[in-house]
């Protein structure tokens, strides 16, 4: 396999997956709304292949694919952060993308087809209380989305194994769920998602609680994604994986904090000792011999503007996210 074709290409994932896979050796379409405005800029990968489509609009998709014929597709596009937008936007945007990129790709005779979902499918954070019922959560927890975008990403877990469930093994499909992406350039104190840095996360507990302290390095979804496009051969077809770190964003362990955040949790979370994560990858170790390279403990960086302010590292632009 040599040509994959990656949407949502010049999102804050999508680039470092566009990247990543590039440097890999892989011919790469990275598809996206618009065009970069210099495509032969410096920064952009002589590699990639940049197209515009707009993916909610089915004929446009099946064009796209039928033009670029990818041997793998691997489905970024989607509105990507809960309540960004109404929710039913949410919802029919993201829901409409899985299945229209899904949909496409098949017909066009893509034997490779990847799904971007979300850990959040599991419905922590819901204002109405959430227990599940062990912990760390695995792809085995009966998924409880309570937001659209929750219920988007499950859809699209749900649009690859309902092709799969029509067209056999002869064309692969599969879903996975990254963790609270953080991009390269946010480990030297750029913004995150939710407009805080990584170190304020770490320093205030309250802003990594509503995602459970997870996290993931772009580039380690990008190695996660080379494991299982080399290997989806071998899995079990519309199969979904979690991707995270090995460890929690978090500087005590969760068994301490989960309780403080989540009412009931205690006997839940006893055994997250030490620096383990809420969220086991212990699937995609196993069946992708896959492993993150990459922690906050190895990438972190001194923030530019706390050390240059005088004030602690954690200080300001406090929010909250559901990731």
């Amino acid at each position: 396999m040599s040509r994959v074709l990656v949407t949502g290409g010049a999102g804050r994932l999508g680039r470092s997956v566009v990247a990543g896979l590039a440097e890999a050796g892989y011919d790469v379409v990275s598809v996206d709304r618009s065009l970069p405005p210099d495509p032969r800029s410096a920064d952009q990968h002589p590699a990639v292949e940049h197209r515009g489509a707009e993916l909610t609009d089915p004929d446009a998709t099946h064009a796209l694919m039928r033009s670029t014929r990818p041997d793998a597709v691997v489905n970024l596009a989607a509105i990507a952060v809960p309540f960004s937008a109404p929710e039913h936007v949410i919802l029919r945007t993201n829901a409409v993308i899985a299945h229209n990129v899904a949909g496409a790709a098949t017909e066009a005779g893509v034997r490779r087809i990847v799904m971007a979902s979300s850990p959040t499918v599991l419905g922590y954070g819901s204002p109405a209380g959430w227990l599940p019922p062990a912990l760390p959560l695995t792809e085995e927890t009966p998924p409880r989305p309570w937001h659209a975008y929750g219920l988007s990403k499950h859809v699209a877990e749900q649009v690859a194994q309902m092709f799969a469930a029509a067209r056999g093994e002869a064309v692969r499909y599969a879903s996975f769920r990254p963790c609270y992406v953080i991009a390269p350039e946010e480990w030297a104190g750029a913004p995150t998602q939710q407009g805080h840095t990584v170190r304020e996360r770490l320093d205030d507990p309250a802003l990594a609680a509503p995602a459970l302290f997870n996290y993931v390095d772009a580039r380690d979804v990008t190695s996660f994604l080379e494991a299982l496009l080399e290997r989806m051969g071998a899995i079990r077809n519309g199969d979904t994986f979690l991707v995270g770190a090995a460890d929690a964003l978090a500087r005590r362990p969760l068994a301490e904090l989960i309780p403080e955040f989540v009412p009931g949790s205690e006997q839940l979370a006893a055994g997250l000792t030490g620096t383990a994560p809420a969220f086991s990858i212990d699937k995609a170790r196993r069946v992708l011999d896959w492993e993150p390279a990459r922690s906050w403990r190895t990438e972190l960086r001194e923030d530019p503007v706390a050390a240059g302010s005088g004030e602690p590292a954690g200080a300001g632009r406090h929010g909250k996210d559901t990731a």
